[in-house]
């Protein structure tokens, strides 16, 4: 009734002669038409998407088409007004939504396109009830809330964004990298530790009996955007709490402090995950060789080459790519073809890579006939006798 009457309003406002007691039903809905276009002028896009929803031959008089004609002519003044007026059309607009997507599950797009505009205009909260109100009645759109953790993650909504990444957590069995990262975004203008880990630890309940895998991911999700503290916060967090890092979190606590040269502490959680009888494994190995050879540390790559070694991890051709390309850089030829060697003896194929590095560091030291032996090898070589970019990709057990 508020749509109809404000509808009828609005005609009377463009044409105060009508009379709607003698006025038939067709030029009533003809005079409809030309208004709804004459806003069409000024929201053209609205209208016409509008209009795409309508399927051919739905009555004009239907109240569920003047709501959502309404809702697209009233779209953008939701985001940028709170009056009363218009959250009682929002209102409204939600429960003809809600009922129609009940009736005809095949509404189920449009009901995203609705979220995706509320999303686009602003009108997080609006979005956020109506995809609470379509859970209520196990109608679940994952799709509408992908839109929505971005959109509140360009906002830094930290509070519609938790919400919205709990609401997929409990009705999803997984979620993609990108809601992740999407949340990450939400949390980059606040320095608020409490929050963030009262977060961790809903979440760590809501997840289980998963909670490491999901809070690993949330970690890592963090480390993507950057945000280094906040991922070592949450990594320190959980060490006193029910969900336990594993070997997964430390290996990637170690490649966070690695990447940002933060040697020492990274071979500190090394000694810690040892300590807590979290075996490292060839990833644990490789992430310290590759970043202790990134700040010529080559007596520290030695030592943990041999210790990978002595606990019975083979090295890949990751951990002989790092200690070569090491060694050879600082002149060390020999070392660095005694470990091609050995390389080749366990049956792992080198790479373009390795040859050129170790035919370069000869030419730097001297040695051409070294590097014009190694480039004959090479040349010589098949495809089949080389790795490839697959080889570089190791499969965690």
């Amino acid at each position: 009734m508020v749509t109809a009457s404000r509808c009828f309003k609005l005609i009377s406002r463009y044409n105060p002669e009508i009379n709607f007691s003698t006025a038939s039903s067709r030029s009533i809905r003809s005079y409809s038409v030309s208004i709804l276009r004459r806003f069409g002028e000024i929201r053209h896009y609205r209208y016409n998407n509008c209009v795409t929803y309508i399927p051919v031959g739905f009555p004009w008089s239907s109240p569920f088409f003047a709501t959502v004609s309404k809702f697209f002519g009233n779209y953008q003044s939701l985001s940028t007004r709170a009056s009363p007026d218009e959250e009682e059309v929002t209102h409204e607009t939600l429960t003809q939504i809600l009922a129609t997507a009940e009736n005809d599950p095949k509404s189920k797009k449009n009901c995203t396109a609705y979220v995706d505009k509320l999303c686009r205009a602003g009108n997080l909260p609006a979005a956020y009830r109506l995809l609470q109100s379509l859970r209520d009645k196990n109608i679940f759109l994952p799709t509408a809330y992908s839109c929505l953790l971005v959109a509140a993650a360009e906002r830094n909504d930290i509070e519609l964004s938790s919400q919205a990444f709990k609401d997929l957590l409990v009705s999803q069995t997984s979620l993609s990298s990108a809601c992740y990262l999407n949340l990450a975004r939400a949390f980059l203008k606040t320095d608020d530790c409490d929050v963030l880990l009262s977060f961790v630890e809903e979440v760590s309940r809501l997840a289980f009996p998963e909670s490491t895998i999901v809070v690993n991911r949330i970690i890592f999700g963090f480390a993507e955007c950057r945000q280094i503290e906040k991922a070592l916060l949450i990594f320190d967090h959980i060490k006193g709490s029910k969900c336990k890092p594993d070997l997964i979190t430390y290996n990637m606590i170690l490649d966070i402090f690695g990447s940002v040269g933060r040697v020492t502490e990274m071979l500190h959680e090394f000694a810690s995950m040892k300590e807590v009888g979290v075996v490292p494994d060839f990833i644990s190995y490789n992430t310290l060789l590759n970043n202790l050879r990134k700040v010529g540390r080559l007596d520290l790559c030695l030592l943990y080459f041999n210790e990978m070694l002595k606990s019975g991890i083979k090295p890949d051709l990751l951990t002989y790519t790092a200690l070569i390309e090491s060694f050879g850089r600082l002149g060390n030829i020999e070392e660095a073809l005694r470990l091609f060697n050995d390389m080749k003896l366990q049956q792992i194929r080198p790479s373009i890579y390795v040859y050129r590095s170790l035919i370069n560091n000869s030419k730097k030291m001297g040695k051409f006939d070294l590097a014009m032996s190694l480039l004959e090898e090479l040349n010589s070589s098949s495809l089949s006798d080389l790795a490839g970019p697959k080889d570089f990709k190791r499969k965690y057990r």
